[in-house]
């Protein structure tokens, strides 16, 4: 089919070659696509975005894992996607990369040292801490959560010094009764609603 057409174009006296297009230069950020702001300022400001706060988890050759995270929201209803952001600098996020699955556990407003534990960079976080498998991934459900959400790896996207990570739900749940109020985190501390 190809050739047929290659014979058209030259019985029609239109040129056969065609020049291709420059490659694109790769190239990092430029600095004056920064934009002017002080980093302080910037987590400052949106530190005025309170935000619930989760535990990511996952289970790997080597045991269990996982970080606190805040950076987390629900993405689609069909399909059921999640989404979380993790620092590159992150020593946790290799080993969920290569586990390819995840659960994020929901903290509870009483889970505030549960989530100081997980937020220590390079430390034993499952010393102590009880779980149980998810149900479809395997990886580690915290005990007393509000909620779960057990999750495949959909996708991973590069967004300056985080990755956003895309998580396909497989199995999720909330607690019995929804009397257990969500830890909230504001400008720097831990909360809870208030009537």
């Amino acid at each position: 089919m190809a050739a047929t057409a290659v014979r058209y174009l030259r019985s029609a006296g239109a040129p056969t070659a065609v020049e291709a297009l420059p490659r694109p230069a790769l190239r990092a950020v430029r600095d004056d696509e920064r934009m002017p702001v002080d980093p302080g300022e910037f987590r400052r400001v949106l530190g005025h975005f309170a935000s619930g706060v989760t535990v990511v988890t996952a289970l790997d050759e080597d045991g269990p894992a996982g970080f606190a995270c805040q950076s987390f929201a629900s993405l689609s209803l069909d399909p059921p996607l999640v989404v979380f952001m993790v620092a590159r600098t992150s020593t946790t996020w290799p080993r969920i990369a290569r586990a390819g699955r995840f659960c994020v556990n929901v903290l509870g407003a009483d889970q505030a040292e549960l989530c100081r534990a997980f937020a220590v960079s390079g430390a034993d976080k499952f010393a102590g801490v009880p779980w149980t498998p998810a149900p479809s991934t395997g990886s580690p459900r915290l005990p007393d959560v509000p909620a779960w959400i057990d999750c495949e790896i959909a996708a991973v996207h590069t967004g300056g010094d985080h990755l956003i990570v895309v998580g396909r739900v497989a199995a999720l749940a909330a607690a019995a009764t929804d009397s257990t109020a969500p830890l909230l985190f504001h400008r720097g501390r831990f909360g809870r609603f208030a009537e």
